[in-house]
């Protein structure tokens, strides 16, 4: 899948391309994302921590929590 994005804001041009890849693995789901042409101000370890928190708060949404008898 591949999706491309744009800020607001004329302090951030360009256009981002954002690609994920996602393969079935015998524990689960592999995936792989990259992202292109984010602007120079926006640090990379903002990115990897936009999607940490992400992926984090899909997967509070899609596993149950059961409890313990």
């Amino acid at each position: 899948m591949k999706y491309t994005d744009q800020f607001d804001d004329p302090n951030l041009p360009g256009e981002m391309v954002t690609t994920v890849w996602l393969r079935e693995v015998s524990t689960g789901t592999d995936m792989r994302i990259t992202q292109e042409g984010i602007p120079a101000v926006i640090p990379a370890e903002m990115c990897y921590l936009g999607w940490q928190e992400s992926l984090d708060k899909l997967m509070r949404l899609v596993e149950p929590e059961i409890p313990d008898a």
